[in-house]
C-alpha cells in the first residue's frame, strides 16, 4: 500500500471530519467522490486500495475503458461536461451523472436508459453564478428542467450539482453553494420529490461546501496529487 496514498487521503477525510464537526453534521452525511480523470488505472489502484471505493470521470472516451480495466466493485460517477454525440454511451455506465443542463440532454438519456430497461440516476448541474464559460442551466430555467427530468420514466432525479466561481479565498463560494441549497430545497417543495444530493465543493472549497449542506465533494488533486 502507497504511504503517500494513504496519506492524501487521510488528510482529505480529516478535513471533511473537522468541516462536518465544526457545522453539527455527522462525516456519514458526506461522500467522497475520487476525481480519477487524467489519472491512470494504477493511481486508481491504488487509491481503492486505501479503501476508497467511489470514483469520478469527466471524460467518456476515456472513462469507460478505465472502468472495464480497474479493479471490481468500484462505483463509477460522471461529473464532467456530457456532449450530446456521447452521452448514450453513459447510460448505465456510471451510478449517478452529475451533469445534465439542458432538456435535449435529458431526452437522450432518457430514451437511452429506456432502450436498456434501466433507470438512470441524475442530478442537474446548475449555473448559478450565470458564467459563459461554464456549463449549467440558469436557475431561471432549472424547475422546467427539472419537472420534465423527474417525470420522465427512466430517469431518477437526485438532486443538484454546481462548480462554483474560483476565489483566491475558498470561504467567497459559500453563497453559490448556498444558492444551490436553496434552489435545491425549494425544488423539493415544487415536486414533492427528495433530492438528497448535493454535488458542491472540491479540494480547494470543500470546507465551504460542507458547511453549506454539501453532500457529494468531488475531490482531485488533493487525493492523487497534481494532474500530469
Amino acid at each position: 500500500m502507497d504511504e503517500k496514498v494513504v496519506e492524501r487521503l487521510a488528510r482529505v477525510q480529516q478535513r471533511i471530519d473537522g468541516a462536518c464537526r465544526a457545522c453539527g453534521r455527522e462525516p456519514a452525511e458526506v461522500t467522497l467522490v475520487a476525481v480519477s480523470k487524467k489519472q491512470d488505472v494504477a493511481a486508481v489502484a491504488a487509491l481503492a486500495a486505501c479503501g476508497q471505493t467511489l470514483f469520478g470521470e469527466s471524460y467518456i472516451q476515456e472513462a469507460l475503458p478505465k472502468i472495464d480495466a480497474a479493479p471490481p466493485g468500484l462505483t463509477w460517477h460522471f461529473i464532467g461536461h456530457l456532449q450530446r454525440n456521447k452521452a448514450k454511451l453513459a447510460v448505465g455506465r456510471f451510478a449517478l451523472i452529475h451533469t445534465v443542463d439542458n432538456l435535449e440532454l435529458a431526452q437522450i438519456l432518457q430514451k437511452r436508459a429506456e432502450a436498456l430497461g434501466i433507470v438512470q440516476a441524475v442530478c442537474i448541474q446548475v449555473n448559478v453564478a450565470g458564467e459563459a464559460q461554464k456549463s449549467g442551466i440558469d436557475p431561471e430555467g432549472l424547475p422546467a428542467l427539472a419537472e420534465t427530468v423527474a417525470q420522465a420514466q427512466n430517469l431518477s432525479l437526485a438532486g443538484l450539482m454546481v462548480i462554483p466561481p474560483v476565489f483566491d479565498d475558498p470561504v467567497a463560494a459559500r453563497p453559490a453553494f448556498a444558492r444551490l441549497r436553496c434552489l435545491r430545497d425549494g425544488l423539493q417543495t415544487r415536486l414533492s420529490l427528495p433530492l438528497p444530493v448535493l454535488s458542491m465543493g472540491m479540494s480547494g472549497d470543500l470546507e465551504a461546501a460542507v458547511m453549506e449542506g454539501a453532500t457529494h465533494l468531488r475531490v482531485g488533486t488533493d487525493l492523487f496529487g497534481q494532474r500530469q
